[in-house]
This record gives C-alpha cells, sequence and structure tokens, in this order.
C-alpha cells in the first residue's frame, strides 16, 4: 500500500450559500486530492474529520486517516475482478466493501486491521440476486440489498458484524412492481438511521421508497415523484436528517442534464414524498447532509456537477460541472468521488 502526497488541488468553485442562513453568506468549495489510483470510484464513507474510505472498480480501495492530506489505495487480494460500488467504515481499522454482479459476483468483505487482510463475509450463491448496497447502524448491525428475486427484493442482514448473514422473509418485503430494481450507482439507495431505522430506494419500473422501523425485519412501501419508466430512471440516491427529515435524489443516467422530476422531500419518515422543484443540475447520484453553523445544508453530485440547499432540500441552487458518482458526509466535512480516481473533500465555512 503505497501513500500518496496530496497537493490540494484546491478547485474553487466558489459555491455562495446564501438561503436560509439569515442573509448571511456561507463560502465553501470542493478540495480535489490525490488518490493514488485512476480506477473508477463510486463507494465512500466518512467516518470523521480525519478518516474516510472509498471503493471503486478492480478491487480497489482507498484510505485516509489524516483529513484527506494522503491517501492510501490497494486492491483486496483475489478480488482484482470485482467492482466495489459500497464501502461502509467505522475507524481506521475496520471497514465493509460490497461488491455488485451476477451471481458470486456479489459478495461483502470486511477488514478489522486497517485493509492489511480482508475477510470474504458473504458470497451470493442465488443465480437471480444482484446485490447493490449496505447500510450499518452500527459495526455489528447492518443490512444488504439485492435486486428483486421472484417478485420481491432479496435483503439480509447481519447482527454480529458480519460474522453471519441471514435473508429477511420474502412475505415481510411488500411485491416489487414489474421492471423495478435498485440503482447500484453510489452506495446509497439504501440508507439507515438511529438504531432500527432504515430507508430503500428504486427505480426503473417504479420509483419508491420501502421504509423499516424494526431492524429491516418488516417493510412498508410510498410512491414518490420521481421520475420513472425506463430501466435508466429513478432514485439513485436516498438520505435522512434525522427520523422524519429526508431527501430522495435521482432521475435519468441517459439524459444527465434534465433536470426533471429528480428530487423530493420527506418529513413525516418516508411515509410521504413531496415533490419540490427539480435539481438545476439535472440527474444526480448522491445526496448527503452536511450541518453547518446555522442551517443544514445538503449536497447532490452528479456526473454532470453538484447541487446545494440550505432549507433541507426545498430549493437549490446549482455549482460547478465537475462530476462525481457518490457523497458521504461526517455531519461537518463530506467527501466525494467519480470517474478517474477523482476525490474531493467539501468544507462548509462557517457564516461570517
Amino acid at each position: 500500500m503505497k501513500s500518496y502526497l496530496n497537493e490540494c488541488l484546491k478547485i474553487s468553485f466558489a459555491l455562495l450559500l446564501t438561503a436560509g442562513v439569515g442573509g448571511q453568506i456561507v463560502m465553501a468549495q470542493w478540495s480535489e486530492q490525490v488518490s493514488g489510483t485512476k480506477a473508477r470510484l463510486r463507494g465512500v464513507s466518512a467516518v470523521n474529520d480525519k478518516i474516510a474510505w472509498a471503493s471503486g472498480a478492480q478491487g480497489t480501495y482507498l484510505k485516509t486517516i489524516d483529513g484527506g492530506a494522503t491517501w492510501q489505495a490497494a486492491t483486496v487480494p483475489g478480488a482484482e475482478t470485482l467492482d466495489f460500488r459500497d464501502v461502509e467504515a467505522f475507524d481506521a481499522n475496520t471497514a465493509y466493501l460490497l461488491s455488485i454482479g451476477e451471481g458470486e459476483k456479489s459478495r461483502i468483505y470486511k477488514t478489522t486491521n486497517g485493509g492489511r487482510d480482508w475477510q470474504l463475509q458473504f458470497q451470493n450463491r442465488n443465480p437471480q440476486a444482484f446485490f447493490d448496497a449496505m447500510a450499518f447502524w452500527d459495526a455489528k448491525h447492518g443490512i444488504a440489498l439485492s435486486d428483486p428475486v421472484n417478485g420481491r427484493f432479496l435483503i439480509i442482514r447481519t447482527d454480529d458484524g458480519g460474522t453471519t448473514w441471514k435473508e429477511v422473509p420474502s412475505g415481510n418485503i411488500p411485491p416489487a412492481i414489474s421492471g423495478e430494481a435498485a440503482f447500484a450507482a453510489s452506495g446509497t439507495c439504501i440508507t439507515v438511521q438511529g438504531r432500527s431505522n432504515a430507508w430503500i430506494a428504486t427505480g426503473g419500473g417504479a420509483a419508491r421508497v420501502f421504509r423499516s422501523t424494526d431492524g429491516g425485519n418488516t417493510w412498508q412501501v410510498a410512491t414518490t415523484p420521481i421520475t420513472s419508466g425506463p430501466n435508466t430512471s429513478g432514485i439513485f440516491s436516498i438520505s435522512f436528517k434525522d427520523a422524519k427529515n429526508g431527501v430522495i435524489v435521482g432521475g435519468d443516467y441517459t439524459k444527465e442534464s434534465e433536470a426533471r422530476d429528480n428530487v423530493a422531500v420527506t418529513t413525516d419518515g418516508g411515509r410521504t414524498w413531496n415533490p419540490i422543484k427539480s435539481l438545476p443540475g439535472g440527474f444526480r447520484s448522491g445526496v448527503a447532509y452536511l450541518r453547518g453553523a446555522k442551517a443544514a445544508t445538503v449536497v447532490a453530485v452528479g456526473p454532470s456537477g453538484t447541487d446545494y440547499s440550505l432549507n433541507n432540500g426545498e430549493t437549490w441552487t446549482g455549482q460547478g460541472t465537475t462530476g462525481y458518482h457518490a457523497i458521504s458526509s461526517t455531519g461537518s466535512i463530506g467527501w466525494a468521488v467519480g470517474e478517474g480516481g477523482r476525490i474531493a473533500k467539501y468544507v462548509p465555512e462557517a457564516p461570517k
């Protein structure tokens, strides 16, 4: 594993975040960093202001323990052909990786020593399954999602840090609509909150949100106003600020600049979703909440740029055209990843 010095190529997109902060201006910027890889990156997990992990194609994973000043890039032995679309990390030593693909390509690995060794914890044996993403309430309790098998999403859970994974009974999950699936675009079509809340966002035949309040054991589903129909459209990312307030983003990835029916918010824990004015930048594959001094900033990213909101997703402003696939936040800062090993850090500044 090789360390690379981050030259802090600070690309100042001069985000003038003015709404919802008492008329004051909040300055922020993406600061691109040297990752040490050219692999396409689709997964990122922010642990705190110093530690973050990322993942991507060719069995690639990355880690920083100094706030992005340096990144260590490496490959999981034996996984060189796998595409790690999701990473969930808890400290500098403990992280999970999820690879996508049909049949046995869908796997979950875990390290407890900072990446020196990786244990294969789960390998899908169902030829019809295709795992998309995972999420963890804590280092012991997690959940992972596959596209529908026999008409229902396949969901697995662990309560022992991944030592065992058990399927949720299919009868506890509402049936999928024809053509409905989940997008393995950013590892964020599933999210969790608190000790037992979970949400799954879908697309294709329907753009819906499945929700659970009992640790993923039973599920209900709600419709949303996000565009759907073609298998290239729907909800790509979901994030919750707390148990009640959340946001979904998406669109059609074949129409990157189309700003139509690509964002909605909830204030009742995902039971209902309210359409709002579309994200100006078009299709977005990742969204996360960041908390500034006066307001919660919501940042959405996609291959055509970034959008932000300072009022919980009610209004948005587009900024920049540099593309990112995924975003993760510690609450105060965020990291985004994209093509060619791109990694950037986002730090909102307090209003002056």
